[in-house]
């Protein structure tokens, strides 16, 4: 059985720390090869589909997490979105004219931000925002929960991308736990810089080669872990042909007649997984009349 698209959680019994450990493969490269993007693209959406679910895992309800980054330098715009059931996707705009990208994550960058979005299917969506000012992802993401949660938090992430068509990655986070309920533990203590000592130890080729429990034997031995059983990884787009009618259900009809009239159908395509979703005059009629899907689609 693949030891990859699988997140495991773990706790450690002697000491008030949690931990996760994702790695990705399948899952990956429905992200990273739906589009030609270049390498440092890949590695870019890599880290931060690990990163997600990482994130992912701490939500203690239904719903959905979306990490953004927004910049100003080669890379404009990327997005991996997790739902609590753990499935991804993900896309990245960049400035294709250029005829080569730097390779570090700083210099991909520039003015940039990390907008951490978390939509429960039931209350409010909660949005936080923080500078991409370090110079590896998972030390921003380490300085979100600093900011935010204020809970000293450990995040490793990798990627492998030496066979074209087999993108790798992997996470692996430490967490301080609250002492209670809301509560929150500004402090490092010295049994969770241990801990995070202990996993900075982790090679690549360790992490993408031996079984999880292999791993956490590895680096914990000496400590109590308790692992819980693994979750599935997935890719799943949530786009479908209703939600692209309710988008034109939007738009004033007789703008979209005319578009009909000059194109023969509206042609709507997501940006994720890349479908086309078509749209002729019976199925506008339908759309602004209410009861589309009653009729035949044109898809």
């Amino acid at each position: 059985m693949s030891q990859f698209d699988q997140l495991h959680r773990f706790i450690f019994n002697n000491v008030s720390v949690r931990g996760e450990m994702v790695r990705l493969d399948n899952s990956l490269n429905h992200i990273v090869h739906s589009y030609e993007y270049p390498v440092q693209i890949q590695r870019l959406l890599s880290e931060m589909a690990a990163a997600t679910c990482l994130l992912t895992a701490i939500l203690k309800f239904k719903g959905e997490i979306g990490l953004q980054i927004q910049s100003q330098g080669p890379v404009q715009y990327a997005v991996i979105n997790a739902t609590h059931d753990q499935t991804l996707r993900g896309v990245a705009r960049w400035d294709e004219e250029l005829s080569s990208l730097p390779e570090s994550f700083e210099a991909l960058l520039s003015k940039a931000v990390l907008v951490i979005t978390i939509t429960p299917e039931e209350g409010e969506r909660y949005q936080g925002v923080v500078a991409l000012d370090k110079p590896t992802l998972a030390e921003c993401i380490e300085s979100y929960f600093d900011q935010s949660e204020q809970l000293a938090t450990s995040v490793r992430l990798m990627t492998d991308l030496s066979q074209p068509d087999n993108a790798k990655a992997a996470g692996l986070l430490l967490q301080v736990m609250p002492k209670e309920a809301g509560a929150t533990d500004r402090t490092q203590t010295s049994e969770f810089d241990h801990l995070s000592t202990l996993t900075d130890t982790l090679t690549e080729e360790e992490m993408f080669a031996l079984p999880a429990q292999d791993i956490l034997y590895r680096l914990y031995h000496q400590e109590e872990v308790e692992m819980f059983p693994a979750q599935s990884v997935s890719y799943a787009c949530t786009c479908s042909r209703e939600r692209s009618a309710e988008a034109l259900r939007n738009v004033d009809k007789a703008e979209l007649m005319d578009i009909i009239s000059e194109e023969g159908a509206i042609k709507m395509n997501c940006q994720y997984c890349h479908t086309e979703y078509r749209f002729d005059a019976i199925d506008v009629e339908a759309i602004h009349g209410g009861h589309f899907g009653e009729t035949p689609s044109g898809q």
